[in-house]
């Protein structure tokens, strides 16, 4: 049973947000430093920290548009710190590869999660908005495993940082698809296929020229100015600009942050890369938490949602799984299940298809509870079983030499 504190409520004028930051990033911290004694990664500790105060456990604190926009200041610096290790030749040698395993991770996860509501006799466009809730990956919680253990380099995890990238764009489009027979009956082609053009245009801009572009203009820029950290400031609003054009473009503003940090890597200095670590450090703990706050048990009340929820999940892994795991099938065994588990999470982008889903009326509360707990649940689930899969890859291992295409798609 909750059990909200009397002072969370009789706090004083202007306590409100110290308070919150001190909850969501003390719990998270120090629920990190327990999960890393048990030997499990920091960042299931800040999963954990949301659920315990939220609204499932001690409900000290709800989900806000102020945790909101802190939650997606964390993912969009946890994405820039990543892409300022990749390169942008990185990704484009793992290109087919890559798109192989976001098609087949997209179209598994949907039709699994479509005939599960079916069966469950739940209505057409209910089990439709469920299979597109399966659909996109959280590449935020993979991204910071891989980051932990130093293997951002290895092959497979360039693989699984493409497909993330070619995934968003197709779970988008599946969004549109969906919403657009939720909202008029029909599909609006058209605009589909604009917003399809235009997303893949600006990723290919960025991955082909973003670099060359960066590599020439920022250096010049920095030596100019006066300001104290410079290089950081150019590199920070080079993110925001990135996210932005992102949206406008039709992908995720995380997207761009990556591919912001991306453009940045062959110049980065160490001690952009020390800055930017710490604004992650500072503001991931919110993007953490914030999954597990939005998290209601109370809805597995009754036993054929919670069946429901069972179900879900576990399809939500296995299609994931496999369905990514056979699209990188040419790499091997190992890597292949390496690639299929770092897919498996699905973070506050299923959250964001099930509230589209609720909003609009088209799914049920118990629907939309069971949407939060798979996209909680594997993103839970989804760093010990990354730890398992890469228990033999030693940190920071060069890039393999391999025949793998050197154009994307």
């Amino acid at each position: 049973m909750p059990l909200p504190l009397a002072f969370l409520s009789a706090s004083p004028e202007g306590a409100h947000l110290p308070l919150q930051m001190l909850l969501v990033f003390g719990s998270a911290k120090l629920l990190a430093e327990v999960a890393q004694r048990l030997r499990m990664p920091g960042i299931v500790g800040g999963l954990l920290a949301g659920i315990l105060i939220g609204p499932s456990v001690l409900n000290w604190i709800r989900y806000d548009d102020l945790l909101r926009a802190l939650a997606e200041l964390g993912v969009m610096f946890l994405l820039f710190q990543v892409g300022l290790e990749v390169k942008a030749t990185e990704l484009l040698r793992v290109g087919r590869v890559a798109m192989l395993t976001a098609i087949l991770g997209v179209i598994l996860p949907f039709l699994l999660g479509w005939a599960i509501l079916v069966a469950a006799r739940h209505p057409p466009i209910e089990s439709i908005f469920m299979g597109a809730a399966m659909v996109a990956t959280s590449v935020g919680i993979t991204a910071q495993v891989l980051a932990a253990k130093g293997i951002l380099q290895h092959q497979t995890a360039r693989v699984i940082l493409a497909a993330a990238v070619i995934d968003d764009v197709l779970g988008l489009l599946v969004l549109a698809v969906v919403s657009s027979m939720g909202e008029k009956g029909g599909i609006d082609f058209v605009g589909i296929l604009t917003s399809a053009a235009v997303s893949i245009l600006f990723v290919v801009a960025v991955v082909e020229f973003g670099a060359r572009t960066v590599n020439v203009v920022l250096p010049r820029v920095t030596r100019r100015l006066k300001v104290e950290e410079a290089e950081f400031a150019v590199a920070v609003i080079f993110l925001f600009i990135m996210a932005l054009l992102a949206t406008y473009s039709g992908v995720a503003a995380i997207i761009g942050a990556f591919l912001a940090g991306m453009a940045l890597a062959e110049t980065a200095s160490k001690r952009l890369h020390t800055l930017v670590h710490g604004a992650g450090e500072l503001m991931v703990p919110f993007f953490l938490a914030s999954i597990g706050l939005q998290m209601d048990l109370s809805v597995f009340g009754d036993a054929s949602t919670l069946g429901l929820g069972i179900a879900i999940l576990i399809a939500a892994i296995l299609s994931k799984g496999v369905g990514c795991g056979l699209g990188a099938w040419k790499l091997g065994f190992k890597d292949a299940a390496r690639i299929g588990a770092g897919m498996i999470p699905r973070g506050e982008v299923g959250m964001v298809v099930a509230q589209v889903g609720l909003s609009k009326g088209e799914i049920s509360q118990s629907v939309y509870g069971v949407a939060v707990f798979m996209s909680v649940a594997t993103t839970i689930l989804a760093p010990p079983l990354l730890n398992f899969v890469y228990r033999d890859i030693a940190p920071a291992e060069p890039p393999p030499d391999d025949d793998l295409p050197l154009e994307l798609g």
